[in-house]
């Protein structure tokens, strides 16, 4: 089984060979625990870092500049530490800060627009997160070949459409698939394409949770955690863009 997460993609070959040639003798394998104080961890740090640029960097001219940054920054970044598999916690960890810088001056200027929009996007977040925990622990949904290849599709799909409309965007000013002003007019595409984000981005926490929990029976080492809270957290964010993205359009 496949991740449609490519960080976790990485670790699923890449630890499955060295937990072979090492041996468990050899090296202390990872647990859940570790990831998630990991995953805890990354997270804080992308929080403190959205605090900070939130207090102290201008709004409503860095806007266009925040999210065009995020998105490139994050392919980027994703690619070097997933194709690489990097498992050294300082890169990993700049990612996050990275992140948190971003997404706190976007954030702000939608907040400014929209009062009591972050809050929502945040607790839309981690319930969705906290709900296909739940539903992945009580086997209510698996991590069929079947919704594998359903979510790796239509994410891989969203990736390249987003890249697209990005470019087009920064070129052309017409906002396409998504619309990256806090106060321009939405028609109905830019809505259903979040809302197939939302439940894309939903499905994949099932395949990463099936792929962590594998990792850790096969043994693999520990630094392997670091992978894989970085995975969990590039999902993370994704989610939270398109349910800011979302709730500013219902709003408008």
């Amino acid at each position: 089984m496949r991740s449609n997460n490519p960080v976790l993609n990485r670790l699923d070959e890449t630890g499955r060979l060295e937990a072979r040639v090492l041996g468990a003798r050899d090296v202390e394998p990872m647990s859940v625990d570790d990831v998630v104080v990991r995953t805890v961890g990354l997270l804080l740090v992308t929080g403190a870092a959205a605090g900070v640029s939130w207090a102290v960097v201008p709004e409503a001219a860095w806007v266009p500049a925040a999210l065009a940054g995020s998105a490139l920054a994050s392919i980027v970044l994703v690619l070097v530490i997933s194709l690489r598999g990097i498992t050294n916690p300082v890169p990993i960890v700049g990612y996050a800060v990275l992140q948190g810088l971003l997404l706190g001056v976007a954030s702000r200027a939608f907040e400014l627009v929209y009062p009591g929009i972050v809050v929502q996007a945040v607790a839309g977040t981690f319930g969705v997160f906290l709900g296909m925990a739940a539903l992945y622990r009580a086997r209510i949904i698996r991590a069929t070949p079947r919704l594998a290849r359903l979510v790796i599709g239509t994410l891989l799909g969203i990736a390249v459409l987003s890249v697209v409309n990005l470019v087009s965007y920064l070129i052309s000013g017409r906002p396409g698939l998504a619309v990256y002003s806090v106060g321009a007019e939405v028609g109905w595409l830019p809505y259903a394409f979040s809302v197939v984000a939302i439940i894309v981005g939903a499905l994949s926490f099932i395949l990463d949770f099936d792929l962590v929990e594998r990792s850790v029976r096969d043994g693999r080492p520990r630094r392997y955690a670091w992978l894989s809270a970085f995975g969990l957290l590039t999902g993370l964010v994704f989610l939270y863009w398109q349910l800011l993205r979302l709730l500013s359009y219902l709003r408008r």
